[in-house]
Order: structure tokens, then C-alpha cells, then sequence
């Protein structure tokens, strides 16, 4: 990252009272200002990235919850928020311990793969500015032209500039009015591309979509309520990188899902590292077809629902064995 001349008193600032442990009056003195700035620059150094305040995410996963489901579930890390105590609503600190998981999880020269929905753009919106060095980060899936924030492209570039990394945003629409236009629009040179590059990823961030009145892809205009509950009778259970899925984790055959740009579910399994962060109560019939479909790697959840999930977990095994048995 390149700083400007005018910053260089910034990063003495940052450097005598982080590395060398002056206090902020010593460091005003030795720089002859005031202490009002020491604390000025102190806070602009935490902003630029200059200086990077992290804590290990391990507390978070040295849980019997945690291991529990990473034996069951066949996962690489669970990451677990609320079971400390520390807060009354454990789904408020999802967005900053994901921040701080994916953080741990981007290295230098990383290609990484990221969705969208609120959940994404509240993860991007708590993530520390950190310098990564030849980092990409792709768009999984077309863009929508919705006011909302948290909409494709602005995932993709706040993350992007948190890492100060190059975003790569689709240069297509989420959703087509026809299954043949969508197909021919796939075929482009720029968007066949961009979708053959997706399982290049070393990484992917992303959440498990509900299908409620309340759910994104109803409220940005990609489906439409009528045509949610007759997909809701179809079988549709949850929304992966703007596609529907089933209760088994596969994609839904359905006119919505034929219009729709977005990564293919090879291309996303192939990608070796997969975040999946799930924030809200309501998540969890979604979060179950996306376990079916093995759609993640690495998990980031609350104390509320990884017991919910052990309790299911548990619950199915017991069936399981009763028919054995019988």
C-alpha cells in the first residue's frame, strides 16, 4: 500500500507507540506536538491499515460445541460466538468474529470468491483494513440493480478495498427475464471468463440465503412473491450465491434458477477453502440443505444454533440407529 509523504508522521506515531511502547505523551514530546494528535494519528494509523489490532479467533472454536460439529459434520473449523457470555445476543457478534476469521483466512496472492446478502456486506462493513499483496477478490455471481448495500458489487468491492486487494465485479445481471437470453448471455466471452475462473478460487466467503418475505433476493426484486411460494412447494429450501437449492443441497430445477448468472456448484465445491457464516435464527432449514449439499469448509455460527444442530445431529443418529436396531 502506498502512503504519502503527508502520512509519514502518522506512522511515527503508529511506530514509537506500538512497537516501542511509548506512552502517547512520550511519543508528542519525542515528536514535538501535542498529545490532542498523538491520539489524532494514533486512530488514522487503525483506519488506513497502518495498524492492524487483531485477537485470535481461537476462543471461539475451543469449544466441545465447536469440535463436536467439526467431527460430525466432516468440517475443517467451527467457529463459535456466544458462548462466553459476553454479549446477550450472540447473533451481534457474528459480523466481527467473521471479519476476523476471514482476515486470518486471506494470505498474499489469494484469488477469493465472494457472494453477497446482508450478512456479507455486515462482514465486510466490520473488517479491519489490512495490506494483503496480490490479492483478487471475485464476484460469484451477476448484480442486481437494487439500492441496497449489501447488493453483488458492493460485497465484492468493500471487501476489496478492506484488503486493498483488486475486485473483479460480474459484468452481468443476477437474474435474466428468459432461460435462452440468461444461456446466450453465459456464452459471452467476458461472462464465460468470469464464470470458468471461479473454481480458480483459493477461497470463498458466503451465507446461506432464507426464502421468506423478508429474504433478500424478495427484497431486491429477484423473486417475486407469487413465484416464491410456488417454488417454496417445489421443495426450495435456501439460496446459495443467488441460486435455490432443496432440502438435499442441490440445485432446484425451476425457471428462476435457468435465469440466473452465477457460479456453478462444481466450480464453487472445487474452490478449497469455503467460508460459510450464518448469522440469523431463522437460518437454520437453510443451513441444513447447505451441510446436504457440502456447499462449506469452514463455519461460523452462534452458541444458539451449533446447539440446535448438535441436538438434530443427535436426534437423527438416534433414528438411525432405532431402524438398525429394529
Amino acid at each position: 500500500m502506498a502512503y504519502r509523504p503527508a502520512d509519514q508522521i502518522v506512522h511515527k506515531a503508529a511506530w514509537l507507540y506500538y512497537t516501542h511502547g511509548l506512552r502517547q505523551d512520550e511519543v508528542a514530546q519525542r515528536l514535538n506536538i501535542s498529545r490532542a494528535s498523538v491520539a489524532l494519528y494514533l486512530r488514522r494509523a487503525r483506519e488506513a491499515g497502518i495498524v492492524h489490532i487483531s485477537t485470535s479467533t481461537q476462543l471461539f472454536r475451543e469449544d466441545r460445541m465447536a469440535r463436536l460439529l467439526e467431527d460430525a459434520l466432516g468440517l475443517e473449523t467451527v467457529w463459535i460466538a456466544g458462548g462466553e457470555g459476553l454479549n446477550d445476543d450472540p447473533a451481534a457478534e457474528i459480523p466481527t468474529l467473521a471479519a476476523s476469521v476471514f482476515l486470518e483466512m486471506v494470505k498474499n496472492g489469494d484469488r477469493v470468491g465472494v457472494a453477497w446478502g446482508r450478512t456479507v456486506y455486515a462482514i465486510a462493513d466490520a473488517m479491519a483494513y489490512a495490506d494483503r499483496q496480490g490479492v483478487t477478490v471475485v464476484e460469484l455471481c451477476g448484480n442486481l440493480g437494487s439500492p441496497y448495500s449489501y447488493r453483488p458489487d458492493q460485497c465484492t468491492m468493500e471487501i476489496a478495498r478492506r484488503l486493498n486487494a483488486r475486485g473483479l465485479n460480474f459484468y452481468a445481471p443476477l437474474v435474466l427475464s428468459t432461460p435462452d437470453l440468461a444461456n446466450r448471455l453465459r456464452e459471452e466471452p467476458v461472462i464465460r471468463e468470469q464464470l470458468d475462473g471461479i473454481s480458480a478460487c483459493d477461497l470463498a466467503l458466503f451465507t446461506v440465503g432464507t426464502l421468506d418475505e423478508d429474504s433478500h433476493v424478495i427484497k431486491c426484486g429477484a423473486l417475486g412473491l407469487a413465484e416464491l411460494q410456488a417454488l417454496k412447494q417445489q421443495g426450495a429450501a435456501g439460496v446459495i450465491a443467488g441460486q435455490i437449492i432443496d432440502a438435499n443441497g442441490r440445485l432446484l430445477d425451476c425457471d428462476y434458477n435457468r435465469r440466473i448468472i452465477s457460479a456453478d456448484f462444481d466450480s464453487i465445491r472445487a474452490i478449497p477453502r469455503r467460508l460459510m457464516v450464518v448469522q440469523e435464527d431463522e437460518k437454520f432449514a437453510p443451513l441444513l440443505a447447505a451441510i446436504a449439499g457440502r456447499f462449506f469448509t469452514h463455519l461460523v455460527l452462534t452458541s444458539r444454533m451449533a446447539r440446535r444442530l448438535i441436538e438434530h445431529i443427535e436426534a437423527k443418529g438416534a433414528k438411525t440407529t432405532a431402524k438398525a436396531t429394529a
